[in-house]
């Protein structure tokens, strides 16, 4: 049986250039970047060079980069603080946004009761940006948050269109790029974003380690406190290993992003032909047939299986040795709907199983091939 692992949306294999390295930080620079001695000196110096590393990739200073450990915190930290300190009374999102964003906006509501306007999207994931238009013309101080590639589905948001819309109408723009940093490049001196947040184990880096990007002079405030560290934005003993992991991993995937993007948009696209040669009735859920409207690393597919069949699915796949996912990873385990596919989805095709695939620079053609034969089989059985 082969082993075929298609969740890198889930996490990424990390590099062994990366692990290398990191495993040399464990052994040589284990002091406190904190402490003023020479250990506690030597980390720091390490530390803030991976800070320099990382905001020059995104065009970005040094002192608008936190380090926190994930995405979901990056998230928190941003969307708290908004409303806590920066005056926000409305938060604007979409159904079909990480629940990093959604559970946080609703805490917010419940905590601080501030309003929250859901903007339109169509049925395949794309925002409707004159209706995003009218909610910002009749908000006071709102933060939008909208991601830049959906975790699911894969489709893009134009951030530079909602980051001039933001700018135009007085709001703050926050958007979790958590699928998009190690993958796409963006320049946040010509995009006016405000906030950002990305995790390292997206892009072939370890886990428990993530930045969130925050517009200097922004004057967003902490939520975790205990000590000075990140400029006194973030409290807590630095994690230096995984931050150079994290540097290790971003230089490695912007040295190589247009091979290693061709590549895998080739695997994409085979896997997309081949699939709708070898299983007739099957569809895909969002923008991912339009390679300009989604992300090169994911397909999610809805296939022609019966309904009754459908619960054994993901189960059959993993006895194959297939590892792929029926959605978030964060919610898979849960045994609900798939909120993201429950808003663009008719009834009768939320009935069939519907799996996401995502791809890596690791990945084969004949990993695919073994993949859409077993697929094959079990719609046909």
């Amino acid at each position: 049986m082969k082993s075929v692992y298609l969740d890198n949306a889930a996490t990424t294999a990390v590099r062994p250039e990366v692990i290398e390295r990191m495993t040399n930080v464990l052994k040589e620079n284990f002091g406190n970047p904190s402490s003023t001695h020479s250990f506690g000196r030597s980390s720091k110096v390490l530390l803030e060079q991976c800070r320099k590393n990382i905001a020059s990739y995104f065009n970005a200073s040094a002192q608008e980069i936190i380090f926190t450990s994930g995405g979901t915190e990056a998230d928190n930290l941003a969307m708290r603080s908004a409303v806590r300190d920066l005056g926000v009374n409305e938060i604007i999102t979409s159904r079909i946004e990480h629940h990093a964003v959604l559970h946080t906006a609703e805490q917010l509501k419940d905590e601080y009761g501030i309003k929250i306007s859901i903007v339109e999207i169509d049925s395949i994931g794309l925002v409707d940006y004159a209706h995003l238009d009218t909610l910002l013309k009749a908000s006071d101080k709102a933060l939008v948050s909208l991601m830049h590639i959906n975790n699911e589905i894969g489709t893009m948001l134009d951030l530079e269109k909602v980051a001039t819309l933001c700018q135009s109408h007085g709001a703050l723009f926050h958007t979790d790029t958590v699928q998009s940093i190690g993958h796409f490049k963006l320049d946040l001196e010509k995009l006016p974003i405000d906030f950002m947040a990305a995790s390292a184990h997206k892009f072939h880096g370890p886990k428990g380690i993530g930045f969130c990007f925050v517009r200097k002079e922004s004057g967003l405030k902490p939520i975790i406190f205990g000590g000075e560290q990140e400029r006194g934005v973030r409290a807590g003993t630095e994690s230096v290993h995984n931050i150079v992991g994290m540097d290790e991993a971003l230089k490695i995937a912007y040295a190589n992003i247009d091979t290693e993007s061709k590549y895998i948009l080739g695997l994409k696209s085979y896997f997309i032909k081949k699939l709708k040669t070898e299983v007739p009735g099957v569809t895909f859920n969002g923008a991912c047939l339009d390679f300009d409207k989604s992300t090169y690393t994911l397909v999610n597919v809805c296939l022609p299986i019966a309904p009754e069949k459908a619960p054994i699915l993901q189960f059959q796949l993993d006895l194959k040795g297939i590892a792929c996912s029926k959605g978030s990873a964060c919610q898979s385990g849960s045994g609900k709907q798939s909120h993201v596919l429950t808003a663009i989805l008719s009834d009768e095709d939320l009935k069939k199983p519907s799996v996401r695939f995502s791809f890596s620079v690791y990945n084969t053609r004949d990993e695919l091939d073994y993949v859409i034969d077993i697929l094959k089989e079990f719609a046909k059985s």
